[in-house]
């Protein structure tokens, strides 16, 4: 398999609390474990790597709120994989930032 770039949001429900930086702290920590170019963000988090490794990932830290007492977990998984070339985080933000031109 090709690398990708994925962005994936892992949202726990019924946690007692509005407060969810512990869940995000415990997902990341796990998404991280598997050797995958991470970015985190204020809505998610941006993978870059092999989509075999991306998935087993995600399965993985999809399981983390459950593991912290959440009753409910919603999760979100945006694939880009292309077969023409290579891409990058960098990359894709650099080609429309070209395109900006400032």
């Amino acid at each position: 398999m090709g690398k990708v770039v994925a962005e994936v949001v892992i949202v726990p429900h019924g946690t007692g609390s509005t407060s969810l930086s512990g869940f995000v702290a415990e997902v990341e920590k796990t998404l991280r474990r598997y050797g995958l170019k991470t970015m985190l963000t204020p809505m998610g988090t941006i993978l870059e790597g092999d989509l075999d490794v991306v998935l087993r990932a995600v399965r993985a830290a999809h399981e983390v709120p459950f593991g912290q007492g959440a009753l409910r977990v919603g999760t979100t998984l945006r694939i880009d994989e292309r077969r023409d070339k290579d891409i990058s985080m960098e990359s894709k933000v650099r080609s429309v930032e070209d395109k900006i031109g400032d």
